[in-house]
């Protein structure tokens, strides 16, 4: 189903008319034949990636197991059980309440393959950052590689669909009759992904170079992690796969592509989805109406031309509109829009804080104690930095301005009435690329301590 009817977008009476047509299954999916009862086993809906050799970002949902195939877990010996689980981080240096935490976990790597697995699940994630707006904020991230050891390599379904893979995760490829998608067992995720410090996303990572992949982007109902993006380690478009799905699970951004000619899905009729990248109006009435990308209309997007309405997306050919001809939530190999871009930082925002405190913010600071704090680098071709401001009492102390240390002796002058005062910087994301004033004010966080000469 369309993403704006997943996260409950529309009116019961909407909601009705809309899955119905939703009923009809997306290009590529199968249909579910699953019936309510205790012998069912639960479902979850996944995002079916585009076909190998098309532009298309996605191709429908359907729903899938939540168990997988249900096979057993992998026997393992004294010494693959002694690497099992083992957790290791790739890159970050942020406490976990102060950043967005990534997990990947492998899945098709025997013991002796580990080390292949933190090499792919680092390239993974350079995709990722080279990519904006990750590229600009990679600072505000922790990612961490944990070890999911399996008794052979490879998984389910490569190289063809007879082939039956021991696997940590039991991943498996022709997941509900489809080749491309590259399903997994949510709970046996679940047991690794809660041995890291935090989990905000999960990425899987499949020993196998052949196209596949898919996007769990419901949350966590037990870890409450944004979702699980699984993907081909050796394949090409892996990363880009996988950062399409991010889209959703970060950005709760709608899909932006649509299906011509396909039964169902000629026309939208339903209200006006929740979404901020598809909308029933067109470029006047955004405009008009000071919703939606309104504050982004004639801006020239980094996926190309201008951003505007241009009709389709969120499935359907006709009733809803885009905000630019392509983007990543269309199409593979394209960035983030400018709606999606500002959607993204958002979701950054939503898990990560921008200051640090270095001195401990417990107890009292003395005269010769120093007030630090480590602000996130921002790493844009911009060279843009976060504004640092720093505050005694409430009142700003501008000739600190830009600092990330405070000596509280230099405060003295200012304490001598020997009373306990709250010493506070705050630091600011002031990006172009946010023009929202209620996303802008949530991209800022602030460190605060007792000082007393």
């Amino acid at each position: 189903m369309p993403s704006f009817i997943r996260r409950g977008a529309l009116t019961a009476a909407g909601a009705a008319a809309v899955v119905t047509a939703a009923l009809v299954v997306a290009p590529g999916a199968s249909a579910d034949p699953a019936t309510a009862g205790p012998t069912v086993p639960p479902r979850v809906e996944v995002e079916i990636p585009g076909p190998e050799s098309g532009t298309a970002a996605g191709s429908g949902h359907t729903l899938v197991p939540a168990a997988g195939q249900d096979r057993p877990r992998p026997k393992l010996s004294a010494a693959e059980a002694a690497d099992d689980g083992r957790v290791t981080r790739l890159t970050g240096d942020g406490t976990t309440a102060d950043r967005l935490d990534i997990v990947v976990i492998g899945d098709g790597y025997t013991a002796a393959e580990l080390p292949r697995f933190h090499s792919d699940a680092r390239a993974i994630w350079d995709q990722t950052a080279a990519v904006e707006p990750y590229t600009t904020y990679r600072g505000l991230f922790n990612v961490w590689a944990v070890d999911a050891v399996s008794n052979e390599t490879g998984v389910t379904g490569d190289p063809d669909r007879a082939t039956v893979r021991d696997t940590a995760l039991g991943s498996y490829f022709w997941c509900g009759d489809i080749e491309r998608l590259l399903c997994v067992d949510q709970a046996k995720v679940d047991r690794y992904a809660a041995k890291a410090p935090e989990a905000d996303l999960v990425i899987v990572l499949a020993n196998s170079a052949k196209y596949g992949g898919a996007g769990y982007n419901e949350p966590s109902q037990s870890l409450g992690y944004e979702g699980i993006a699984t993907a081909s380690a050796g394949n090409p478009k892996s990363g880009q796969v996988a950062i399409h799905e991010t889209g959703h699970s970060l950005g709760k951004l709608a899909d932006e592509y649509f299906y011509p000619g396909y039964p169902g899905y000629e026309q939208y009729t339903g209200p006006e989805p929740a979404d901020v990248n598809i909308s029933t109006l067109t470029a006047a009435g955004i405009g008009a109406g000071r919703v939606k990308w309104h504050r982004w209309l004639g801006e020239t997007s980094p996926d190309g031309g201008t951003v505007g309405a241009y009709e389709g997306g969120g499935y359907f050919v006709k009733g809803l509109n885009r905000p630019t001809e392509n983007s990543m939530m269309r199409s593979v190999d394209k960035p983030f829009n400018l709606p999606g871009t500002e959607a993204m930082i958002a979701g950054f925002y939503r898990h990560a804080k921008p200051v640090t405190a270095v001195t401990p913010t417990t107890g009292v600071l003395r005269l010769r104690h120093t007030a630090k704090a480590a602000p996130v680098e921002l790493t844009g071709a911009d060279g843009r930095q976060l504004t640092l401001r720093w505050y005694l009492d409430g009142k700003e102390l501008p000739r600190f301005a830009g600092r990330t240390e405070v000596k509280v002796a230099h405060l003295a002058p200012r304490l001598l009435d020997r009373r306990v005062h709250k010493l506070t910087v705050t630091a600011e994301d002031r990006t172009p690329s946010v023009r929202d004033p209620k996303i802008a004010a949530t991209l800022k966080a602030s460190v605060t301590w007792s000082v007393r000469f």
